[in-house]
């Protein structure tokens, strides 16, 4: 597999190969900060938790969805609210935030996590400054309309970002998440072959990413909660993952 590598202050390609990584759940990559580390270069000073859950002690992962909202959320928002768990929740413009304000208001009423995965779901690195701008900011106006707060993570579609997509992400306060579990949903229909692929591939702080408008999905994370749940896994959203640190606009998490 090949070792990608950031360099600061270039323009040069963070994660030309971010998908192939991913999708073997390999975590080679540098110039990336994983939880833990960001967790311990910001230490609360008295040692106590700063959020619900502390992951400096408790086994935690991050269940996340792309490409939402759609007709199906609502059905993933009754499990989610049924099992107590936690999510984050990378919103896509058009054809969903604009279509679904309703479903938007849910998650934040029921305490998910909102973030941003673009308008149009393109690849950040193909487009100038002022098109990644075009692809962000409509949907963190959809979100603050809808829910009165504006994100502060995103998702870089296909995981891909570089030094130019970072400096606008910096100049819009937004950090990128990056994931470590995909089960390639969008693939396959199979809630069985859903289900393998996470639990195969969920460690302690995970980021697990799904996609709720795939017919396997839904199904596949109905059963893999209660089993996670039984493996002593607590089920945070990503910014009580990365806690008692604050996500740094423009900077890479990835576990």
């Amino acid at each position: 597999m090949k070792r990608t590598t950031r360099t600061p202050k270039t323009s040069g390609l963070l994660l030309t190969a971010v998908i192939a990584a991913a999708l073997t759940a390999c975590s080679t990559l540098t110039g990336v900060t994983s939880p833990a580390a960001a967790r311990n270069h910001s230490a609360a000073p008295d040692g106590t938790a700063v959020t619900p859950v502390d992951c400096r002690t408790a086994k935690c992962v991050a269940l996340t969805f792309d490409g939402g909202p759609s007709e199906p959320t609502p059905a993933l928002l009754d499990i989610l609210k049924q099992a107590t768990v936690p999510a984050t929740f990378f919103l896509q413009g058009k054809g969903h935030t604009e279509t679904y304000p309703d479903t938007v208001r849910r998650m934040a009423d029921e305490g998910h996590e909102i973030a941003n995965h673009t308008w149009s779901h393109r690849n950040l690195t193909e487009l100038t400054p002022d098109e990644i701008r075009a692809e962000i900011e409509p949907v963190q106006e959809d979100i603050k309309k809808v829910t009165g707060r504006t994100p502060n993570l995103m998702r870089p579609p296909g995981g891909a970002t570089n030094d130019d997509v970072s400096q606008v992400m910096k100049d819009l306060g937004l950090a990128q998440i990056l994931w470590s579990v995909t089960a390639k949903d969008y693939q396959t229909t199979d809630t069985a072959l859903v289900k393998k692929r996470v639990l195969d591939q969920t460690k302690r702080d995970g980021i697990i990413l799904l996609h709720e408008r795939y017919a396997g999905t839904i199904p596949a994370v109905a059963d893999v909660i209660p089993i996670l749940r039984a493996q002593g896994y607590t089920f945070v959203t990503v910014s009580e993952l990365l806690a008692p640190a604050r996500p740094e606009a423009g900077e890479v998490y990835r576990p």
